[in-house]
Formats: structure tokens, sequence, C-alpha cells
């Protein structure tokens, strides 16, 4: 077994723990997954674009995906990340196997963090992730408030 695949078979064994608590307060701290990385660089930007593209500058030059773009759309508050060859992909893959729909992103986290450190983004968090291990890409949706006047907008997900 390689460091990667103990490290994804370590994330498979949280996710299902976390799946599975009763509490219900785990579900609040996920977004915590894997920001020691970015944390550790150092992003720089003054706008979300800025700081997304530095983010995703170090998540690539690591080697943690192959591809990654996005997109902020549905009144600036949708953040839709996509990537392609991504480390974690056996991840999602071995959760849906067994049964729990993949819900942690630790790149996306990672991306999610920054714009609250370094922009002071009131709140963030991962809606929705689409894997397709056929094709090795995942699709990520979060969603992003920058400020508290945000907070309660919605948009069409599926869109745009």
């Amino acid at each position: 077994m390689n460091e990667m695949e103990y490290c994804n078979d370590v994330l498979v064994r949280l996710e299902e723990l976390l799946f599975h608590e009763l509490s219900g307060c785990a579900a609040w701290k996920v977004e915590m997954v894997g920001v020691d990385f970015i944390q550790s660089k150092d992003i720089q930007g003054n706008t979300p674009d800025e700081v997304i593209q530095n983010c995703v500058k170090e998540i690539k030059d690591a080697g943690f995906v192959e591809e990654m773009n996005y997109a902020i759309s549905g009144e600036d508050i949708k953040l839709e990340l996509t990537m392609k060859g991504c480390c974690h992909l056996p991840k999602e893959i071995k959760l849906r196997e067994g049964g729990i729909k993949p819900y942690i992103c630790p790149l996306a986290n990672m991306v999610l963090d920054q714009l609250i450190e370094k922009l002071n983004f009131e709140t963030t968090y991962v809606a929705d992730l689409v894997i397709d291990e056929k094709s090795g890409q995942c699709r990520v949706w979060s969603a992003i408030y920058e400020n508290e006047d945000k907070i309660g907008c919605v948009c069409n997900w599926n869109e745009e």
C-alpha cells in the first residue's frame, strides 16, 4: 500500500464515521479536512478570482490534481470547481461502493478556507459533489457568502 492509498483509506473511514455520527456535531467540522496544506502556503489575493487562482496553482503544483478549473455564478454565491485526476478520487469511489454519497472534498475545503481567511468571507460550504470515475472528473458546487447580506440568497445549482 502506498502513502496515497493509506491517506485515502483514512479519509474513507473518517467520512463513513462522520456519516453515521448521531450527535450531529461532527458534520459542522468537515470543512476543516484538508486545510492545513493550503494554510502552510502564502496565498495572496484581493479578489475571489485572485485567491482561487493562487489556491489552484498550489494544489496543482503539489500534484493533488491534474486539472482544476472554477467558475463563480449565481449572484456570486455559487463556486463550481471542476477537477480531473484528483488524488482523492479513489476515496470517492470507495465511499460510493459502500453506499455513502461522498460529501467531504479536501481540495474544495482548501479554496473555501482561503476565501474566509484572506477575504473575510462570512461563510462557505460544500453543497454537492458529482463524481465520474470513468472520466476521472469531479465537480464540486459550493456556496460562498461574502457577507451576511448574501446569506440566504439561493441560486439554481444546475444552471449557469
